[in-house]
């Protein structure tokens, strides 16, 4: 099948990439359902985010994360977004699928809002799993505002860390989708991982914030949910002009 570029696809994503040519991605980055047992839902989109069990949740996720093994180039990389409900799990899955020895980051995306409790600290932040397909990978350090006094004004290489603020509900780039991810964070990441003018593949793209960070930073995309208002806000926001996408 012809390689397609710059496409948000409505499927189940086992069943497009199934479609997909070997080694033909750069950078995955899936940010799946954390099966967190509830309903999410906000003013433009909703989904359900429950499995029977445990082990249902991570078998389908593990046929899933075969696939896109497969999918990505030599120089290729994953970078799953989960919690702290199965970030453990999928440690151990990735490990198995890559390669412990392929291993590169657990990001930590420190995101700040949310509500605290009075019998554990406040959960405040996601993780990022971030995995190599083979022993050659695109990497390019992002650069953050230097904090110390002595580098003030500077900028220094992201640790990781990232220190990014969760999108508010005055945010212009909110557009109402349940679990929408800032702009700023999947910029970050895309750029880091994805050459520029390589594949980025989102096979839980929502409302499509990681194509939008693919198109602005020069890179090409393909979006797949099986949800069907989800599709249509990522293809309203991605499939139109660069200049557009960001207000």
């Amino acid at each position: 099948m012809a390689e397609r570029i710059n496409v948000v696809l409505h499927d189940d994503c086992l069943n497009a990439m199934r479609d997909m040519g070997d080694a033909s991605i750069d950078l995955v980055y899936l940010d799946p359902p954390f099966n967190t047992g509830a309903r999410q839902q906000s003013e433009n989109g909703a989904y359900d985010d429950h499995w029977p069990d445990l082990g249902t949740y991570l078998a389908f996720m593990r046929d899933r994360l075969g696939e896109m093994h497969r999918l990505l180039r030599p120089t290729g990389s994953i970078m799953l977004h989960c919690d702290w409900r199965t970030c453990h799990h999928f440690r151990v899955m990735l490990d198995d699928l890559f390669g412990a020895s392929h291993f590169i980051n657990h990001l930590i995306w420190s995101y700040g809002l949310g509500g605290s409790s009075p019998r554990r600290f406040a959960r405040k932040h996601d993780d990022i799993l971030f995995y190599r397909r083979g022993d050659g990978y695109y990497f390019e350090a992002p650069r953050v505002p230097a904090t110390s006094n002595r580098l003030r004004g500077q900028q220094k290489k992201a640790t990781d860390v990232l220190c990014i603020p969760s999108i508010n509900n005055m945010a212009d780039e909110r557009v109402g989708y349940p679990t929408q991810k800032p702009l700023a964070l999947l910029q970050m990441l895309v750029n880091a991982a994805c050459p520029p003018g390589g594949m980025v593949l989102d096979p839980f793209c929502g409302s499509g914030t990681a194509l939008v960070a693919a198109a602005t930073g020069g890179r090409n995309f393909i979006g797949i949910d099986r949800n069907a208002q989800a599709v249509a806000i990522a293809r309203q926001r991605c499939l139109k002009p660069t200049s557009a996408m960001v207000k």
